[in-house]
Protein backbone atom coordinates (compact mmCIF):
# COMPACT_ATOMS: atom_id res chain seq x y z
CA UNK A 1 0.00 0.00 0.00
CA UNK A 2 1.27 3.40 -0.17
CA UNK A 3 1.69 6.09 2.36
CA UNK A 4 -1.67 7.89 1.07
CA UNK A 5 -3.88 4.45 1.07
CA UNK A 6 -1.86 3.71 4.49
CA UNK A 7 -3.12 6.62 6.06
CA UNK A 8 -6.51 6.54 4.49
CA UNK A 9 -7.38 3.35 5.93
CA UNK A 10 -5.93 4.85 9.50
CA UNK A 11 -8.70 7.25 8.77
CA UNK A 12 -11.25 5.37 7.95
CA UNK A 13 -10.80 2.52 10.49
CA UNK A 14 -14.13 2.24 12.70
CA UNK A 15 -12.04 1.57 16.22
CA UNK A 16 -10.66 5.01 15.21
CA UNK A 17 -7.14 3.96 17.01
CA UNK A 18 -4.18 2.59 16.39
CA UNK A 19 -1.51 0.19 17.92
CA UNK A 20 2.33 0.80 17.83
CA UNK A 21 5.07 -0.63 19.57
CA UNK A 22 9.33 -0.28 20.09
CA UNK A 23 11.27 -3.46 20.26
CA UNK A 24 13.62 -3.15 23.65
CA UNK A 25 17.09 -4.37 24.19
CA UNK A 26 15.45 -8.37 25.30
CA UNK A 27 12.98 -8.29 21.90
CA UNK A 28 10.08 -7.13 24.33
CA UNK A 29 7.69 -5.51 22.08
CA UNK A 30 7.01 -2.03 24.45
CA UNK A 31 3.91 -0.04 23.27
CA UNK A 32 0.10 1.30 23.62
CA UNK A 33 -2.66 2.18 21.68
CA UNK A 34 -3.13 5.88 20.51
CA UNK A 35 -5.89 7.79 18.93
CA UNK A 36 -6.04 7.81 14.83
CA UNK A 37 -6.52 11.21 15.21
CA UNK A 38 -3.00 11.38 17.24
CA UNK A 39 -1.31 8.96 15.08
CA UNK A 40 -2.11 10.92 11.82
CA UNK A 41 -0.72 13.95 13.18
CA UNK A 42 2.60 12.23 13.84
CA UNK A 43 2.53 9.41 11.31
CA UNK A 44 4.62 11.79 8.69
CA UNK A 45 7.21 12.98 11.05
CA UNK A 46 9.04 12.45 14.97
CA UNK A 47 7.53 11.88 18.04
CA UNK A 48 8.19 10.53 21.29
CA UNK A 49 8.23 7.66 23.68
CA UNK A 50 9.30 7.11 27.01
CA UNK A 51 13.10 5.78 27.09
CA UNK A 52 12.44 3.79 30.26
CA UNK A 53 12.21 0.73 27.74
CA UNK A 54 15.86 1.24 27.25
CA UNK A 55 16.48 1.63 31.11
CA UNK A 56 14.73 -1.35 32.58
CA UNK A 57 15.22 -5.25 32.46
CA UNK A 58 12.25 -8.11 31.22
CA UNK A 59 10.63 -7.28 34.82
CA UNK A 60 10.47 -3.67 34.49
CA UNK A 61 13.47 -3.26 37.21
CA UNK A 62 15.94 -0.29 36.52
CA UNK A 63 19.45 -0.55 35.67
CA UNK A 64 21.77 0.77 38.14
CA UNK A 65 24.94 0.22 35.82
CA UNK A 66 23.45 1.82 32.14
CA UNK A 67 24.28 5.19 31.22
CA UNK A 68 21.75 5.69 28.49
CA UNK A 69 19.25 6.72 30.96
CA UNK A 70 18.18 6.39 34.65
CA UNK A 71 17.45 8.07 37.89
CA UNK A 72 20.43 10.38 37.14
CA UNK A 73 18.51 10.99 33.57
CA UNK A 74 14.68 11.66 34.85
CA UNK A 75 13.91 9.23 32.33
CA UNK A 76 13.05 11.44 29.88
CA UNK A 77 10.88 10.75 26.52
CA UNK A 78 12.92 10.13 23.36
CA UNK A 79 12.82 10.98 20.12
CA UNK A 80 11.16 8.43 17.67
CA UNK A 81 9.57 7.75 14.53
CA UNK A 82 6.89 5.55 13.08
CA UNK A 83 7.86 3.12 10.08
CA UNK A 84 5.13 3.87 7.52
CA UNK A 85 6.45 0.80 5.45
CA UNK A 86 5.96 -2.21 8.84
CA UNK A 87 2.44 -1.28 8.98
CA UNK A 88 0.12 -4.64 9.51
CA UNK A 89 -3.79 -5.16 10.07
CA UNK A 90 -3.94 -7.32 13.23
CA UNK A 91 -6.17 -9.80 12.16
CA UNK A 92 -7.51 -10.78 15.67
CA UNK A 93 -8.28 -7.14 17.10
CA UNK A 94 -10.83 -6.70 13.79
CA UNK A 95 -8.16 -5.54 11.38
CA UNK A 96 -6.32 -2.85 13.82
CA UNK A 97 -3.70 -1.09 12.11
CA UNK A 98 -0.08 -1.25 13.58
CA UNK A 99 2.62 -0.28 12.95
CA UNK A 100 6.70 -0.67 14.36
CA UNK A 101 8.51 2.43 15.62
CA UNK A 102 12.15 3.27 16.46
CA UNK A 103 14.10 5.51 19.11
CA UNK A 104 16.33 7.99 17.48
CA UNK A 105 19.23 10.29 18.98
CA UNK A 106 18.09 14.12 18.79
CA UNK A 107 19.46 15.14 15.78
CA UNK A 108 17.72 12.48 13.64
CA UNK A 109 20.57 9.69 13.63
CA UNK A 110 20.00 6.34 14.59
CA UNK A 111 20.03 5.72 18.58
CA UNK A 112 22.68 3.57 19.55
CA UNK A 113 20.30 1.43 21.74
CA UNK A 114 17.64 0.79 19.30
CA UNK A 115 17.80 -3.25 18.21
CA UNK A 116 15.93 -2.25 14.79
CA UNK A 117 18.60 0.60 14.09
CA UNK A 118 21.68 -1.76 14.87
CA UNK A 119 20.15 -4.52 12.46
CA UNK A 120 19.97 -1.61 9.65
CA UNK A 121 23.51 -0.34 10.36
CA UNK A 122 24.76 -4.04 9.57
CA UNK A 123 22.40 -3.97 6.84
CA UNK A 124 24.12 -0.74 5.09
CA UNK A 125 27.39 -2.41 6.14
CA UNK A 126 27.06 -5.47 3.69
CA UNK A 127 25.60 -3.22 0.63
CA UNK A 128 28.34 -0.78 1.06
CA UNK A 129 30.49 -5.03 1.06
CA UNK A 130 28.32 -5.15 -2.26
CA UNK A 131 26.12 -8.03 -0.88
CA UNK A 132 22.26 -8.27 -0.16
CA UNK A 133 21.56 -10.42 2.39
CA UNK A 134 18.38 -12.33 2.90
CA UNK A 135 16.93 -14.51 6.26
CA UNK A 136 14.15 -16.27 8.23
CA UNK A 137 13.98 -17.45 11.65
CA UNK A 138 12.56 -20.96 12.63
CA UNK A 139 11.03 -21.15 16.31
CA UNK A 140 10.77 -23.69 19.04
CA UNK A 141 8.18 -23.49 21.75
CA UNK A 142 6.24 -24.86 24.60
CA UNK A 143 2.40 -24.47 24.96
CA UNK A 144 0.54 -24.98 28.12
CA UNK A 145 -3.02 -24.89 29.40
CA UNK A 146 -2.92 -22.56 31.64
CA UNK A 147 -3.81 -18.70 31.94
CA UNK A 148 -1.45 -15.72 33.10
CA UNK A 149 -3.12 -15.95 36.28
CA UNK A 150 -2.98 -19.96 36.81
CA UNK A 151 0.21 -19.85 35.98
CA UNK A 152 1.20 -17.47 38.45
CA UNK A 153 -0.78 -19.25 41.15
CA UNK A 154 1.06 -22.57 40.66
CA UNK A 155 4.33 -20.16 41.02
CA UNK A 156 4.58 -21.76 37.23
CA UNK A 157 5.50 -25.60 38.98
CA UNK A 158 3.80 -28.27 37.46
CA UNK A 159 1.74 -26.33 34.62
CA UNK A 160 -0.40 -28.47 32.42
CA UNK A 161 1.04 -29.02 28.59
CA UNK A 162 -0.84 -28.67 25.69
CA UNK A 163 -0.56 -32.30 25.22
CA UNK A 164 1.06 -35.03 26.61
CA UNK A 165 4.28 -37.26 25.74
CA UNK A 166 7.29 -36.91 23.34
CA UNK A 167 5.90 -36.36 19.67
CA UNK A 168 8.20 -34.76 17.40
CA UNK A 169 6.67 -34.07 14.15
CA UNK A 170 2.80 -35.91 14.95
CA UNK A 171 0.22 -35.96 12.54
CA UNK A 172 -1.82 -37.11 15.57
CA UNK A 173 -0.96 -34.76 17.95
CA UNK A 174 -1.55 -31.67 15.39
CA UNK A 175 -5.24 -32.67 15.25
CA UNK A 176 -5.59 -32.78 19.20
CA UNK A 177 -5.46 -28.97 19.46
CA UNK A 178 -6.09 -28.13 16.19
CA UNK A 179 -7.92 -24.80 16.16
CA UNK A 180 -4.94 -22.91 17.69
CA UNK A 181 -2.57 -24.60 15.63
CA UNK A 182 -4.69 -24.11 12.42
CA UNK A 183 -5.08 -19.88 13.56
CA UNK A 184 -1.56 -19.85 14.22
CA UNK A 185 -1.41 -20.52 10.17
CA UNK A 186 -4.07 -18.50 9.50
CA UNK A 187 -3.71 -15.44 11.62
CA UNK A 188 0.26 -15.29 11.60
CA UNK A 189 -0.20 -15.27 7.38
CA UNK A 190 -2.95 -12.64 7.63
CA UNK A 191 -0.35 -10.59 9.67
CA UNK A 192 2.23 -10.75 7.23
CA UNK A 193 3.92 -13.34 9.16
CA UNK A 194 3.53 -16.13 6.17
CA UNK A 195 4.91 -19.54 7.43
CA UNK A 196 7.07 -22.07 5.32
CA UNK A 197 5.35 -24.74 7.77
CA UNK A 198 4.09 -26.11 11.24
CA UNK A 199 4.58 -29.00 13.02
CA UNK A 200 4.76 -30.56 16.84
CA UNK A 201 8.65 -30.81 17.97
CA UNK A 202 9.68 -33.39 20.56
CA UNK A 203 8.53 -32.31 23.94
CA UNK A 204 4.86 -32.13 25.14
CA UNK A 205 3.22 -29.21 23.97
CA UNK A 206 5.83 -28.04 21.73
CA UNK A 207 5.62 -26.79 18.43
CA UNK A 208 7.87 -25.52 15.71
CA UNK A 209 7.35 -22.83 12.95
CA UNK A 210 9.71 -21.90 9.96
CA UNK A 211 8.89 -18.10 9.10
CA UNK A 212 9.51 -17.44 5.20
CA UNK A 213 12.50 -15.83 3.85
CA UNK A 214 12.45 -12.21 3.49
CA UNK A 215 15.20 -9.56 2.97
CA UNK A 216 17.14 -8.60 6.49
CA UNK A 217 14.61 -6.01 8.19
CA UNK A 218 11.58 -7.57 7.18
CA UNK A 219 12.46 -11.35 8.46
CA UNK A 220 13.51 -9.76 11.58
CA UNK A 221 10.53 -7.50 12.18
CA UNK A 222 8.59 -10.76 11.29
CA UNK A 223 10.26 -12.79 13.27
CA UNK A 224 9.92 -10.30 16.53
CA UNK A 225 6.46 -9.87 15.65
CA UNK A 226 5.93 -13.60 15.52
CA UNK A 227 6.50 -14.37 19.08
CA UNK A 228 3.78 -11.61 20.14
CA UNK A 229 2.08 -13.10 17.91
CA UNK A 230 1.77 -16.20 19.05
CA UNK A 231 1.35 -15.42 22.10
CA UNK A 232 -1.83 -13.48 21.94
CA UNK A 233 -3.09 -16.03 19.34
CA UNK A 234 -2.76 -18.48 22.15
CA UNK A 235 -4.41 -16.48 24.81
CA UNK A 236 -6.96 -16.22 22.47
CA UNK A 237 -7.27 -20.20 22.62
CA UNK A 238 -6.91 -20.57 26.30
CA UNK A 239 -2.95 -21.31 25.68
CA UNK A 240 -0.10 -19.68 27.26
CA UNK A 241 2.91 -19.87 24.87
CA UNK A 242 6.73 -19.40 26.09
CA UNK A 243 9.83 -18.97 24.27
CA UNK A 244 12.07 -19.81 27.14
CA UNK A 245 15.16 -21.62 25.91
CA UNK A 246 14.54 -24.35 28.79
CA UNK A 247 11.59 -25.38 30.88
CA UNK A 248 12.83 -28.44 32.12
CA UNK A 249 15.97 -30.10 32.63
CA UNK A 250 14.64 -33.51 30.97
CA UNK A 251 13.63 -31.81 28.12
CA UNK A 252 14.91 -30.71 24.79
CA UNK A 253 15.25 -26.64 24.78
CA UNK A 254 14.27 -24.53 22.26
CA UNK A 255 16.11 -23.20 19.14
CA UNK A 256 15.48 -19.74 17.23
CA UNK A 257 17.82 -20.65 14.61
CA UNK A 258 18.60 -18.06 11.60
CA UNK A 259 19.23 -18.64 7.98
CA UNK A 260 21.24 -16.50 6.43
CA UNK A 261 22.48 -16.46 2.77
CA UNK A 262 23.82 -13.26 0.42
CA UNK A 263 23.78 -12.02 -2.59
CA UNK A 264 25.16 -9.75 -5.09
CA UNK A 265 24.01 -6.82 -4.69
CA UNK A 266 24.63 -6.18 -9.08
CA UNK A 267 23.29 -9.03 -10.47
CA UNK A 268 21.12 -11.20 -7.70
CA UNK A 269 23.13 -14.15 -7.37
CA UNK A 270 23.94 -16.51 -3.77
CA UNK A 271 27.54 -15.92 -3.46
CA UNK A 272 27.50 -18.41 -1.02
CA UNK A 273 27.04 -21.26 -3.44
CA UNK A 274 29.71 -22.64 -6.20
CA UNK A 275 28.66 -25.22 -8.88
CA UNK A 276 32.22 -26.40 -9.43
CA UNK A 277 33.39 -26.75 -5.75
CA UNK A 278 33.35 -30.68 -4.32
CA UNK A 279 31.27 -29.08 -1.47
CA UNK A 280 29.03 -26.77 -3.38
CA UNK A 281 29.74 -23.80 -1.66
CA UNK A 282 32.29 -20.68 -2.52
CA UNK A 283 35.44 -19.13 -0.95
CA UNK A 284 33.67 -16.20 0.12
CA UNK A 285 31.26 -18.49 1.90
CA UNK A 286 33.92 -20.15 3.86
CA UNK A 287 35.57 -16.88 4.80
CA UNK A 288 32.05 -16.03 6.09
CA UNK A 289 31.74 -19.23 8.24
CA UNK A 290 35.41 -18.71 9.31
CA UNK A 291 33.92 -15.19 10.76
CA UNK A 292 31.23 -16.29 12.61
CA UNK A 293 33.42 -19.20 14.20
CA UNK A 294 36.35 -16.47 15.14
CA UNK A 295 33.41 -14.30 16.57
CA UNK A 296 31.24 -16.57 18.26
CA UNK A 297 32.63 -16.80 21.72
CA UNK A 298 32.91 -12.68 21.69
CA UNK A 299 29.11 -12.40 20.81
CA UNK A 300 27.64 -15.17 22.50
CA UNK A 301 24.91 -12.84 24.58
CA UNK A 302 23.58 -11.92 21.34
CA UNK A 303 22.71 -15.30 20.32
CA UNK A 304 21.88 -16.20 24.37
CA UNK A 305 21.12 -13.35 26.64
CA UNK A 306 19.64 -15.02 29.40
CA UNK A 307 20.28 -17.11 32.25
CA UNK A 308 17.90 -20.05 30.89
CA UNK A 309 20.20 -19.88 27.53
CA UNK A 310 22.64 -21.80 28.62
CA UNK A 311 20.68 -24.38 30.01
CA UNK A 312 19.61 -25.30 26.52
CA UNK A 313 23.52 -25.16 25.40
CA UNK A 314 24.37 -28.21 27.00
CA UNK A 315 25.37 -32.00 25.37
CA UNK A 316 22.58 -33.82 23.80
CA UNK A 317 19.78 -31.61 23.60
CA UNK A 318 20.27 -30.68 20.17
CA UNK A 319 21.89 -27.16 20.53
CA UNK A 320 25.42 -26.89 20.01
CA UNK A 321 28.04 -26.39 22.57
CA UNK A 322 31.39 -26.47 20.27
CA UNK A 323 32.78 -24.05 17.80
CA UNK A 324 32.57 -26.54 14.64
CA UNK A 325 30.39 -26.30 11.44
CA UNK A 326 29.20 -28.74 9.04
CA UNK A 327 26.97 -30.04 5.95
CA UNK A 328 23.77 -31.03 7.01
CA UNK A 329 24.83 -31.88 10.32
CA UNK A 330 22.71 -30.98 13.42
CA UNK A 331 25.29 -31.28 16.08
CA UNK A 332 27.79 -28.73 15.12
CA UNK A 333 27.09 -24.78 15.99
CA UNK A 334 26.71 -23.67 11.78
CA UNK A 335 24.92 -25.84 9.83
CA UNK A 336 25.41 -25.41 5.68
CA UNK A 337 22.76 -26.32 3.22
CA UNK A 338 23.55 -26.18 -0.21
CA UNK A 339 21.25 -28.01 -2.54
CA UNK A 340 20.70 -25.75 -4.84
CA UNK A 341 21.91 -22.09 -5.64
CA UNK A 342 18.42 -20.35 -4.40
CA UNK A 343 18.69 -22.68 -1.19
CA UNK A 344 22.25 -22.41 -0.62
CA UNK A 345 22.64 -21.00 2.95
CA UNK A 346 23.72 -20.63 6.61
CA UNK A 347 21.73 -22.06 9.67
CA UNK A 348 22.97 -20.73 12.85
CA UNK A 349 22.14 -23.05 15.68
CA UNK A 350 23.80 -21.65 18.63
CA UNK A 351 20.73 -18.95 18.73
CA UNK A 352 17.84 -19.71 21.06
CA UNK A 353 14.15 -18.97 20.97
CA UNK A 354 14.82 -16.71 23.75
CA UNK A 355 16.61 -14.11 21.46
CA UNK A 356 15.74 -10.74 20.27
CA UNK A 357 15.72 -11.71 16.53
CA UNK A 358 17.33 -7.99 15.94
CA UNK A 359 20.12 -8.96 17.33
CA UNK A 360 20.47 -12.15 16.18
CA UNK A 361 20.42 -11.33 12.94
CA UNK A 362 22.42 -7.86 13.53
CA UNK A 363 25.67 -10.43 15.20
CA UNK A 364 25.45 -13.69 12.64
CA UNK A 365 25.42 -11.31 9.58
CA UNK A 366 27.73 -8.91 10.63
CA UNK A 367 30.07 -11.41 12.44
CA UNK A 368 29.91 -13.07 9.22
CA UNK A 369 30.82 -10.29 7.09
CA UNK A 370 33.76 -9.71 9.44
CA UNK A 371 35.18 -13.41 8.10
CA UNK A 372 34.79 -11.78 4.32
CA UNK A 373 36.05 -8.45 5.46
CA UNK A 374 39.35 -9.97 6.66
CA UNK A 375 40.14 -12.72 4.68
CA UNK A 376 40.19 -15.39 6.96
CA UNK A 377 40.81 -18.84 6.26
CA UNK A 378 38.25 -21.40 6.96
CA UNK A 379 40.76 -24.02 9.05
CA UNK A 380 38.89 -26.73 10.32
CA UNK A 381 37.22 -29.41 8.24
CA UNK A 382 33.48 -29.88 8.13
CA UNK A 383 32.46 -32.49 10.80
CA UNK A 384 30.84 -35.48 9.40
CA UNK A 385 30.43 -36.59 13.08
CA UNK A 386 29.07 -36.06 16.55
CA UNK A 387 29.57 -32.08 17.29
CA UNK A 388 29.71 -32.40 20.94
CA UNK A 389 33.01 -34.58 20.58
CA UNK A 390 34.92 -32.43 18.59
CA UNK A 391 36.70 -29.75 21.16
CA UNK A 392 39.64 -29.32 19.30
CA UNK A 393 38.54 -25.92 17.83
CA UNK A 394 37.51 -24.55 20.78
CA UNK A 395 33.69 -24.86 22.91
CA UNK A 396 30.98 -21.98 23.78
CA UNK A 397 31.08 -20.27 27.17
CA UNK A 398 29.03 -22.08 29.23
CA UNK A 399 27.39 -18.86 31.50
CA UNK A 400 26.12 -15.75 30.75
CA UNK A 401 28.51 -14.38 32.75
CA UNK A 402 31.43 -16.09 31.06
CA UNK A 403 30.10 -15.09 27.81
CA UNK A 404 29.43 -11.37 28.72
CA UNK A 405 32.89 -11.04 30.40
CA UNK A 406 34.46 -12.71 26.80
CA UNK A 407 32.03 -9.50 24.85
CA UNK A 408 33.38 -6.65 27.18
CA UNK A 409 37.02 -7.64 27.05
CA UNK A 410 37.10 -8.48 23.56
CA UNK A 411 37.86 -5.86 20.76
CA UNK A 412 35.52 -7.65 18.12
CA UNK A 413 32.04 -6.60 19.23
CA UNK A 414 32.83 -2.50 19.17
CA UNK A 415 34.26 -3.24 15.59
CA UNK A 416 30.63 -5.21 14.66
CA UNK A 417 28.13 -3.24 16.53
CA UNK A 418 29.76 -0.08 17.55
CA UNK A 419 31.36 0.80 21.04
CA UNK A 420 27.70 2.53 22.26
CA UNK A 421 25.84 -0.28 21.48
CA UNK A 422 28.00 -2.37 23.24
CA UNK A 423 28.92 -0.95 26.34
CA UNK A 424 24.97 -0.86 26.69
CA UNK A 425 24.60 -4.51 25.74
CA UNK A 426 27.25 -5.74 27.72
CA UNK A 427 25.60 -3.66 30.65
CA UNK A 428 22.29 -4.97 30.85
CA UNK A 429 23.71 -8.55 30.36
CA UNK A 430 26.06 -8.19 33.82
CA UNK A 431 22.80 -6.72 35.22
CA UNK A 432 20.71 -9.83 34.42
CA UNK A 433 23.44 -11.80 35.57
CA UNK A 434 23.60 -9.70 38.69
CA UNK A 435 20.06 -10.60 39.52
CA UNK A 436 20.58 -14.20 39.05
CA UNK A 437 22.80 -14.59 41.79
CA UNK A 438 19.90 -12.98 44.97
CA UNK A 439 17.66 -15.77 43.48
CA UNK A 440 16.83 -18.71 45.49
CA UNK A 441 15.85 -21.37 43.51
CA UNK A 442 14.10 -24.42 43.76
CA UNK A 443 17.01 -26.67 42.89
CA UNK A 444 18.62 -25.08 46.06
CA UNK A 445 15.95 -25.68 48.35
CA UNK A 446 15.29 -29.46 47.17
CA UNK A 447 19.22 -29.63 47.55
CA UNK A 448 19.65 -28.25 50.81
CA UNK A 449 16.79 -27.44 52.98
CA UNK A 450 16.30 -30.66 54.64
CA UNK A 451 19.98 -32.15 54.50
CA UNK A 452 22.48 -29.13 54.99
Amino acid sequence: MTTKEILHYVANHSSGKVKIAYTDIDGILRGKYISAKKFLGIAEKDTSFCDVIFGWDAGDVAYDNCGYTGWHTGYPDAPAKIDLASFRKIPWENDLPFFLGEIISTDGTAACVCPRQLLKKVLDDALEMGYVPGAAQEFEWYNFSETPQTAADKEYRQLTPLTPGMFGYSILRSSLKNRFFSDLFEDLRKFDIPLEGIHTETGPGTYEAAIEYADLVTAADRATLFKTAVKEIAYRNGIMATFMAKVNETLPGCGGHVHQSLWDKARRKNIFYNEKDNQKISELFRQYIAGQLYCLPYILPMFAPTINSYKRLVEGAWAPTTLTWGIDNRTVALRVLQQSPAACRLETRVIGADVNPYLAMAAAIASGLYGIRHQLKLQQPALTGNGYLETAYGVLPRTLEQATTAMKSATVANELFGEKFTAHFVSTREWEWKQHLKAVTDWEMKRYFEII
